[in-house]
């Protein structure tokens, strides 16, 4: 299929690298004018060129910010039909050895970030009718670990997030939907780089001993769920998740 997201408007967070420049490249084959944000300045005009797409600088921690980016876009397209958070950090730990700014800073950009964007968006994605948010989680937002209390904990809030944005939406009668993504182990530069930082420690094997169909997952498995979520062909998919985990979570 071709132009899936014809003429749609699309904010992606996160969009610099990894799973955000994926999903970005990918919504632009299929027809749409994304608008790619990030915090890294340099990598996201690097991208933006590569991709032939606009940007704005966005740190997604903070509300004025993603006041102005939205106004922005209103001004510069009229509408906004389309928004991703994707914008995250990891950070291990268990209960005990997670610090307080730990914690607070995983937080702040894997929960607080969804919390602004989509109350910000809200309003010019009423106004441009059909509309989709899309948030990105994990798969600790389903499954545990015990060392990853801030990230499991802010993932799994991104999850219940997104319902009750869902069902704020479907309540006010407009016609804006939320879901979740929730990937498992997918080979982003960031993983990538940590499977190479010790290649005797064989992390990538232990990753793929965990999921049944004995793969990690590619950043396209996850574009291809955005895509779907952002097109009208999901209009009926609201408040609920999308588990990318090649069976991970059905043990």
């Amino acid at each position: 299929m071709v132009d899936r997201v014809k003429n749609k408007i699309a904010l992606v967070t996160g969009a610099a690298q990894g799973l955000g420049k994926t999903m970005s490249e990918l919504l632009i084959q299929e027809g749409a004018q994304v608008i790619l944000t990030d915090i890294n300045e340099d990598l996201l005009e690097k991208t933006a060129t590569e991709l032939d797409a606009p940007f704005k600088v966005l740190d997604v921690t903070e509300p004025e910010a993603w006041q102005n980016v939205i106004a922005e876009i209103e001004k510069d397209y009229g509408k906004l039909h389309v928004l991703i958070n994707n914008a995250g950090i990891g950070a291990g730990g268990d209960i005990e050895s997670c610090d307080l700014e730990t914690w607070e800073k995983v937080h702040k950009v894997d929960l607080d970030s969804v919390f602004f964007g989509c109350k910000f968006s809200l309003p010019l994605m009423r106004k441009s009718g059909n509309g989709s948010i899309i948030n990105i989680s994990s798969i600790s937002g389903i499954v545990a670990g015990h060392n990853m209390a801030a990230y499991n904990s802010a993932k799994a809030g991104v999850r219940h997030l997104s319902k009750s944005v869902a069902l704020h939406c479907a309540r006010s009668s407009d016609l804006v939907r939320c879901n979740s993504i929730h990937p498992a182990f997918t080979k982003t530069d960031i993983l990538n780089d940590l499977i190479n930082r010790d290649p005797s420690a064989d992390i990538e094997g232990k990753l793929v001993r965990q999921i049944p169909i004995k793969r990690l997952g590619q950043p396209i498995d996850v574009a291809y769920a955005a895509l779907f979520l952002a097109s009208d062909e999901s209009s009926f998919i609201t408040g609920t998740e999308i588990i990318l985990d090649g069976g991970l979570s059905a043990q």
